[in-house]
């Protein structure tokens, strides 16, 4: 489309807490028409907020009371691993400060590009092998990229390597990536996933972003 500057809208909303209520309204008002979105809005809402993708009505999957044992949880405080930097670049640290929380990465570790040399498997799975071995519970999982990390995840929870307190599982692509979701929802463990192909990095820290602010908005925390 052409520019024309007589089409230029010089009352553009600029500040940011005015774009993300302007936003939600406008979100609020499409879904108007659909089905009850249930105690699991908040967390449909930022996705689509995110993505500007309304198929995530009908492809994010919840475990039973998944939101409630979360933020039950959370206020506890956890160690969250994701399998990729930008997850957790997208994850709002001073939410989790305020938790006594911290989130983690190890795809670029030396020691995790040693072991999926050795073992011939991707970084990404030895990452999660890496931090199931190196790091505290209560642990929480945000996989946004990696099917092969949902894969290993699925391994070790059977070989009773360790047990999260919630999955978020929602990689983005064509190879493993439908079928690695499916595995996790096969698993007695709290689960977030975004079934078939779609998802992606920025899906996994807008819901783990959408958990935080609904335990403070239902807390004692302000943020």
């Amino acid at each position: 489309m052409n520019y024309n500057k007589n089409n230029y809208n010089k009352n553009f909303i600029t500040n940011p807490v005015e774009i993300e209520k302007k936003s939600f309204e406008i979100i609020a008002g499409l879904l108007n028409d659909k089905q009850p979105l249930g105690k699991n809005a908040p967390i449909i809402q930022r996705v689509i907020h995110t993505t500007a993708d309304f198929d995530y009505l009908e492809n994010l999957v919840f475990s039973e009371n998944v939101l409630e044992k979360t933020m039950n949880i959370l206020k506890q405080g956890v160690n969250i691993v994701t399998d990729t930097q930008m997850v957790k670049a997208g994850i709002n640290k001073r939410c989790l400060e305020q938790f006594k929380s911290s989130v983690h990465c190890f795809i670029d570790y030396d020691e995790v590009a040693e072991q999926a040399k050795i073992n011939e498997i991707t970084r990404s799975a030895a990452a999660i092998e890496f931090a199931v071995q190196n790091v505290a519970n209560p642990i929480l999982f945000a996989i946004g990229n990696a099917p092969t990390a949902l894969i290993k995840l699925y391994e070790m929870i059977m070989q009773g390597h360790c047990k999260p307190c919630l999955i978020i599982g929602v990689p983005v692509g064509f190879v493993n990536v439908a079928e690695s979701k499916e595995l996790i929802m096969e698993l007695d463990i709290p689960f977030i996933v975004s079934r078939g192909r779609k998802g992606g990095s920025n899906v996994a820290a807008a819901i783990m972003n959408a958990i935080l602010y609904e335990t403070i908005k239902f807390g004692e925390i302000t943020e």
